[in-house]
C-alpha cells in the first residue's frame, strides 16, 4: 500500500501528467464556456476567514493591535528605567559580579566601565510614572499606559532577536504573532489584509527587517502580513495594468480563480485554496487601499497633531495611517522604525531618534482616545532588547537579560510600573516577563488561551508560546 502511495505521488508530479491536467482543464473549460457562456463569470465566492476559534477561551479586553516596533534595541537606561546608582557610578569599572558568564554582543574581551544615564529622567502625569526627558509627549500618556521593566529576551543579534520577539524562536519558518492572531480569530474587513507592516527609518544605524518577520510560517500563506510602502505605490503589484480597466481586471481575476477551483477540486492542495483567496483579496485592495492610504484628506489639526505629511514615509504618517488602518478593522498593525542602534553617540542619538517618533506615538494613543477607540486596541512600544549598562565608546552594547516596552489600552492597568531590573539596569530582578510571557498575554488580552491556540504541523502541534508563558495578570485592567 505504501509503494502504491508512492508512485501515486510521483505520478501526479510527473511533467506529463501536469500537461495532460492542464490541458483537459482548459479544454473541458472552453467547451463548457461555449455551451454556458457564463461559467467563466461565474467564479467562486471568497468568504472571509472567521478565525479557526469559534468561541472565545476568556472575555477578551481587545479586538485588535498595533505594535511601534523600535527597532534597533532602544536603551531601555536613556528612556523608561531610570537608574541613580549608575549615574553615580559612571566611569567606574562594571562589577564583575554582574558580567562573568554572561553574553555580550561586542563588548568581548574590553574593560567594561559604568555609563550613566545620558539623560535626565522626570515624573509625569497624576502616576508620576517616571520618564526620560527625551520623551515629553509620550510622557504626557503616562497615567494611560502601563511601564514593564523587568523584560527578557533569548537573542543578542538584531535578527534572531526580532525573530524572537516575533515568533517565540529563533527557528525560521515559525509564524508571527500576527499570523498566529490573524489565524485564530479572522479578519473583520473584506477589502484589506487582516495583518499589515508599515516601515519608516531616520535617527540612528538603520538595521535591515527581513520579510519573514511577519510571515506565516507553516500557517496557511492568507495569513502572512502585508507590507504596505510609505512612499510610492503602497503595494506592489496591486494596480491596475497599463490599459487594463476595473472590469477588465475583473474578468481576468474571474477566470484565474475559476480555474483555480477547478484544479483544487482535483488535488485538493491548501495552497491552491490560498492563491484562490489572495487573487480576490489582490483585486479588492485595488479600490480600498488608494482611499485607506490617502491621508492628505484628514483634516489639518489631525495631521498637525502628529507632524504628519502626506507622502512622506515618515514613522508620523504611518502612525496617522495605523489609527485608519484601525478603524476598517485590521486585526494585527505592525510599525517598524528603523534608528534605534546606538552604538556610539547615545546621548545624541536617543534626542534625535526619540524626534522622530515622539509626537506621533503620543498623538496615535491620543487619537484613539478620543475616538473612543484605545479601549479595544492594544497599543505596545518596544523593541528587541535593550542595552548594556557598561558603555561602548559613547554608546551602548546589545542587551538581553533586563529591558523595558510600555503597553496601553485594549485591556492594560494604565498609570502603573511593573517589574524593575536591579541598580544598574543589568538583570530583571522583580518580577521578570519574558517573551513567552509577553505573547501569553497578548493572546489573552484579545481572548484566547495561548495553550489551546495550536496548529498540527509535521506531527506536532505548535504554538506561539512553544512549551512556556504565562499571563502577567497585575497588569490587566
Amino acid at each position: 500500500m505504501a509503494t502504491d502511495i508512492h508512485e501515486e505521488t510521483n505520478l501526479r508530479l510527473t511533467r506529463r501528467t501536469f500537461l495532460g491536467k492542464t490541458v483537459r482543464s482548459v479544454g473541458s473549460l472552453a467547451l463548457g464556456s461555449l455551451l454556458v457562456p457564463s461559467l467563466l463569470n461565474a467564479a467562486p465566492k471568497i468568504e472571509r476567514w472567521p478565525g479557526i476559534i469559534t468561541e472565545l477561551h476568556v472575555p477578551p479586553k481587545a479586538k485588535r493591535v498595533i505594535h511601534l516596533c523600535m527597532a534597533g534595541g532602544p536603551s531601555h537606561l536613556e528612556t523608561l528605567d531610570y537608574k541613580p546608582k549608575l549615574a553615580e557610578m559612571h566611569g567606574k569599572p562594571m562589577p564583575e559580579s554582574f558580567t562573568k558568564g554572561q553574553p555580550i554582543a561586542q563588548l568581548q574581551n574590553q574593560e567594561l566601565k559604568c555609563l550613566g544615564p545620558t539623560h535626565e529622567f522626570q515624573k509625569y502625569g497624576e502616576s508620576g510614572q517616571e520618564m526620560s526627558s527625551a520623551f515629553p509627549h509620550i510622557g504626557s500618556l503616562a497615567d494611560d499606559i502601563c511601564i514593564v521593566r523587568s523584560l527578557q529576551t533569548e537573542q543578542i543579534n538584531h535578527d534572531p532577536a526580532h525573530t524572537f520577539m516575533n515568533t517565540g524562536t529563533v527557528i525560521s519558518g515559525r509564524p508571527s504573532m500576527g499570523s498566529w492572531l490573524l489565524y485564530g480569530l479572522g479578519s473583520e474587513n473584506d477589502n484589506l489584509p487582516g495583518y499589515v507592516v508599515l516601515i519608516s527609518s531616520g535617527g540612528g544605524q538603520d538595521q535591515p527587517i527581513a520579510t519573514r518577520q511577519w510571515h506565516s510560517g507553516f500557517l496557511p500563506g492568507q495569513f502572512q502580513g502585508v507590507q504596505f510602502h510609505s512612499t510610492g505605490a503602497p503595494v506592489h503589484y496591486v494596480a491596475n495594468p497599463s490599459g487594463i480597466n476595473t472590469k477588465q481586471q475583473r474578468d481576468v481575476v474571474d477566470t484565474v480563480q475559476t480555474l483555480n477551483s477547478m484544479l483544487d477540486e482535483t488535488v485538493d492542495d491548501p495552497a491552491i485554496a490560498t492563491r484562490i483567496s489572495q487573487y480576490e483579496m489582490a483585486f479588492r485592495m485595488q479600490t480600498s487601499v488608494p482611499e485607506l492610504t490617502d491621508i492628505s484628506k484628514e483634516p489639518q489639526d489631525v495631521l498637525d497633531m502628529y507632524g504628519a505629511v502626506p507622502g512622506d514615509g515618515s514613522y508620523a504618517s504611518n502612525c496617522l495611517l495605523a489609527r485608519r488602518l484601525a478603524e476598517r478593522g485590521v486585526r494585527f498593525i505592525q510599525l517598524y522604525h528603523r534608528g534605534w542602534d546606538h552604538h556610539g553617540g547615545i546621548q545624541k542619538a536617543i534626542k534625535t531618534t526619540a524626534g522622530y517618533v515622539d509626537k506621533a506615538t503620543a498623538a496615535l494613543v491620543t487619537d484613539l482616545k478620543q475616538r473612543g477607540m484605545l479601549d479595544e486596541t492594544l497599543v505596545i512600544w518596544g523593541g528587541e532588547f535593550g542595552r548594556t549598562p557598561m558603555a561602548q565608546g559613547t554608546g551602548r552594547d546589545h542587551h538581553i537579560r533586563g529591558f523595558s516596552m510600555w503597553m496601553a489600552g485594549g485591556g492594560i492597568k494604565g498609570g502603573i510600573s511593573y517589574g524593575n531590573t536591579d541598580d544598574l539596569g543589568y538583570y530583571a530582578v522583580e518580577n521578570v516577563v519574558h517573551v513567552h510571557d509577553f505573547h501569553a498575554t497578548l493572546l489573552h488580552l484579545l481572548g484566547i488561551d495561548h495553550e489551546k491556540l495550536t496548529y498540527r504541523f509535521q506531527g506536532r502541534d505548535f504554538r506561539l508560546t512553544d512549551v512556556h508563558g504565562h499571563v502577567v495578570r497585575d497588569i490587566l485592567a
